[in-house]
């Protein structure tokens, strides 16, 4: 690596892990069948690394390097959930700390510390897991480590040996259904080594800009036959689901315990020991005073018996295997709400008054998965239709519909990615209607919404249109950046004669908190003339970065 490792670049890496986790969510979950077919091992992944990188975001304001990568690790600490994502957090916090402390004067990262530390997470992580079994995310992390080896040792740079690791990983996942045999049944490759990938592989991107196709290289989904036997989960989705998963998930414990621990290192021992009697699937990571213990068992009350022998247990959580099928079994009727995010004050008022519960952004951050999670909790209700309105909350609400699709809640996100989709939707939310005949209509409502927008550049970039300087207009039609202007006036009359020439009833301008005066009435004004059949509404949405979006039905 040519440039130093700074807080940009190691905040451009956590999010880079975050996003390529968020993509391949779904694809990890259809993978899951082993310790447990619960179909859950890329959602726990994609939330253990949001929680890390939700945490480097608070300790920016007032930490250097050092401490955002603490704050780094123990967010993923924290935050990890499921199996392999309690193993990805200890190999997260084996490998970036013992790197963070390696930098030189320059703040550069020599490929032998890189090397160093990936050796150091992957033996971290076999000794966190109470048995070991090879054909695991344990494995791929060994062979990913010996490989980076190697390549320090052959005089490579950091790039090479951190494109030597995910090579070697990709290759070490392929080999996974050879050395355990119910992912050879089921025709699949390990779930959490194919997250582990999906990290290495965003390394080497943050480090060379190159992304590898590793999806080619793996056997990555279940075979059409596999997928012919499938079993619905998670409430009204389809996912994968090989064969052999339901005499899996028979043979095992009943529930899964997960709990944070303040405990003194030196009583970990005992506590490993003592729960690897009670039960299956144990891995106990973390360090200096505070733990991240997971454990299937039978018994849960045994298990936090032995914690509070060992210190203080808390956020425990237990789940049932069997509990969510069986409480949607049950449900005799339903409730049903509408979750939304809301861009801007006004918007959050428009929302409101529609009747949905607003989840608010605020500039240049997306809402997270426990923000959204929060607010379908928070509903009560049996049935939730999640609206994103933006596309960076689009992966972080599916993760959120899938927990709670786990705790017995029907969920459907209809992916609008701009709040005027949202707005669509929700004019045509029926709460009388049946759930499935509901979320058709709104995601009808909100597909055939044509939006666009205005807003101003912050800086130097090709777009689309052309180049753009620090200060100019851009009009954005359907995503993409349609239109270069030096008058925001101007650029806004061309987006919205753009969209009404496709035809349109009904006009909506909502105005952002930089919209200049008078901005709405010369549109209206246009509009009126031009096209006199059209309706227009002008809402104030106190929206930021567009001071005005624009949408035709």
């Amino acid at each position: 690596m040519t440039q130093p490792l700074g807080l940009s670049l190691f905040q451009r890496w956590c999010e880079a892990c975050v996003d390529a986790l968020g993509v391949a969510r779904e694809e990890i979950d259809a993978l899951n069948v082993y310790p447990v077919p619960d179909g859950d091992t890329g959602t726990n992944l994609f939330l253990t690394l949001e929680a890390a990188a939700a945490a480097t975001r608070t300790a920016t304001a007032d930490a250097d390097l050092d401490g955002v990568g603490r704050a780094f690790v123990d967010g993923a600490l924290r935050g990890a959930r499921g199996n392999s994502g309690v193993i990805m957090s200890q190999l997260l916090r084996a490998c970036v700390r013992p790197t963070l402390a390696g930098r030189d004067a320059d703040g550069r990262v020599a490929p032998g510390t890189f090397a160093s530390a990936m050796a150091a997470a992957a033996s971290a992580a076999y000794s966190a897991v109470g048995q070991p079994v090879e054909g695991t995310i344990l494995t791929v992390a060994r062979v990913a480590a010996d490989a980076a080896g190697s390549a320090a040792t052959a005089g490579g740079d950091l790039q090479a040996v951190a494109t030597a690791a995910a090579d070697a990983a990709r290759l070490a996942l392929a080999r996974t259904p050879e050395q355990l045999d119910q992912l050879r049944r089921a025709g699949v490759v390990d779930a959490g080594g194919r997250g582990l990938c999906v990290v290495l592989d965003a390394t080497v991107w943050v480090m060379t800009g190159r992304w590898s196709p590793d999806a080619q290289l793996t056997p990555a989904k279940p075979t059409p036959a596999q997928a012919t036997r499938a079993q619905p989960t998670r409430g009204s989705q389809t996912t994968p689901r090989p064969a052999a998963a339901g005499a899996l998930a028979a043979s095992g414990p009943g529930y899964e315990v997960m709990f944070l621990l303040d405990a003194a290192d030196d009583r970990i021992p005992a506590l490993r020991s003592a729960l690897a009697d009670l039960g299956e699937s144990l891995v106990v990571v973390g360090g200096d005073g505070l733990w991240n213990v997971h454990v299937h068992v039978d018994e849960v009350g045994a298990v936090l018996e032995r914690a509070l022998e060992a210190g203080r247990p808390y956020r425990i959580s237990v789940t049932h295997f069997a509990e969510p099928a069986a409480r949607q079994a049950g449900r005799s009727s339903a409730t049903r709400a509408v979750v939304a995010v809301a861009a801007g004050p006004g918007l959050t008022c428009l929302f409101e008054q529609a009747g949905a519960r607003v989840v608010p952004s605020m500039a240049g951050l997306h809402c997270s998965t426990g923000e959204l999670l929060d607010a379908i909790n928070s509903s009560g209700a049996d049935e939730v239709v999640v609206l994103p309105n933006d596309a960076g909350s689009l992966v972080a609400a599916e993760a959120a519909a899938a927990q709670a699709r786990d705790a017995g809640v029907r969920v459907s996100v209809i992916p609008t990615r701009v709040q005027v989709q949202g707005l669509a939707a929700l004019a045509v939310h029926e709460p009388g209607r049946s759930f499935d005949d509901d979320v058709v209509a709104m995601t009808a409502a909100a597909g055939q919404t044509r939006h666009g927008a205005v807003t101003v550049a912050a800086g130097r970039a090709m777009t689309s249109a052309g180049p753009c300087e620090p200060g100019d207009v851009l009009g954005v039609i359907a995503g993409d950046f349609a239109l270069v202007g030096s008058d925001l006036g101007e650029v806004a009359h061309e987006v919205v004669r753009r969209l009404l020439v496709g035809g349109g009833e009904l006009l909506t301008l909502v105005t952002g908190k930089d919209a200049p005066s008078g901005l709405t009435e010369g549109i209206q004004q246009s509009v009126s003339g031009e096209r006199p059949e059209v309706d227009t509404v002008v809402y104030e949405g106190g929206q930021w970065r567009y001071p005005l979006l624009v949408a035709v039905e």
